[in-house]
């Protein structure tokens, strides 16, 4: 997570560390961790080695007030700056350019949703080369069903499950983060190419729900932020083999259902290591891997 005013990739020096243990609180996961890399690196290599940082949130800072500000208390945004961030920021600016690339369309004409679909999952809204909408918040939690986060709920559910079993809202939120989403509901997995596995052998009810799921609350966003962006949706994938791509075609086709036109931006190995990312128009749908113990 970024500071405020990161809009852009940033050297790390002694302002930029501060600002980034300060925010640990609101990316623990991601933070902490990322902040025990830079001491690791200058531990070895020593101060004088310059090092980037490069901030998932910084795409979303065109975010419009109306789009970021959420309705509650507004001294809460003041105070202590709650708002949507949104995250996975990098690879829906890429998603973007790739789109411009190959479409020879200008920034300006650019209006398109992106889909990350990944353990970790997101939708933005993107016009004229900016983020102005987007599904996750806060923090990561918010938006899309994920691997093992829920996404969207009732902010009530919390206190309730609270009392009923007497936990702690850390305990329930660990609980959001960590024990929800694809594991949640079918309580086997989180990797999707499993649950896939188990619906086609057995028809495990509650492995097809937890796929369906998944595909209906990203055909929901793609509703719920399309005002603003109303054209194709590149959808942006984890690494992937050409293998593991054909097994998740049927997840694709359920979240395409119904659209009038599916992009797709699929990373595979091979082409990560030979020559980066491509974009086309697949001839069937595609969905990438779902690794349970990453969630980005």
């Amino acid at each position: 997570m970024a500071a405020s005013n990161s809009r852009r990739s940033t050297r790390v020096d002694d302002t930029v560390w501060r600002e980034l243990e300060e925010l640990v609180e609101l990316a623990p996961l991601h933070n902490a961790n990322n902040l025990r890399g830079i001491t690791a690196v200058r531990a070895v290599l020593g101060p004088g080695v310059p090092q980037v940082a490069v901030f998932d949130t910084a795409f979303h800072h065109s975010l419009p007030e109306t789009a970021h500000v959420y309705a509650i208390p507004y001294q809460y945004y003041r105070r202590y700056h709650v708002r949507r961030y949104g995250f996975h920021g990098t690879s829906h600016r890429y998603i973007a350019y790739r789109y411009r690339q190959i479409t020879g369309k200008t920034r300006e004409e650019t209006k398109i949703i992106t889909l990350h679909l990944g353990n970790g999952a997101s939708a933005c809204a993107i016009v004229a080369g900016q983020s102005v909408d987007t599904s996750m918040g806060f923090t990561p939690l918010e938006g899309l069903v994920m691997g093992t986060r829920s996404g969207d709920l009732d902010p009530a559910i919390v206190e309730f499950i609270s009392e009923k079993e007497g936990m702690s809202s850390r305990d329930v939120d660990s609980m959001l983060n960590k024990q929800s989403g694809l594991l949640g509901i079918s309580g086997l997995t989180a990797n999707m190419r499993e649950l896939l596995a188990e619906e086609a052998e057995t028809g495990d009810r509650r492995a097809r729900l937890a796929v369906d799921l998944f595909c209906y609350r990203v055909k929901k966003y793609l509703g719920h932020i399309s005002p603003r962006s109303t054209a194709p949706m590149p959808s942006s994938l984890p690494a992937a083999s050409e293998r593991t791509r054909r097994r998740f075609e049927r997840v694709s086709a359920r979240v395409s259902s119904g659209l009038a036109s599916v992009w797709t931006t699929r990373k595979t190995r091979q082409s990560s290591a030979a020559k980066g990312e491509s974009m086309r128009r697949p001839r069937a749908s595609t969905c990438g891997s779902f690794r349970p113990t990453k969630n980005c």
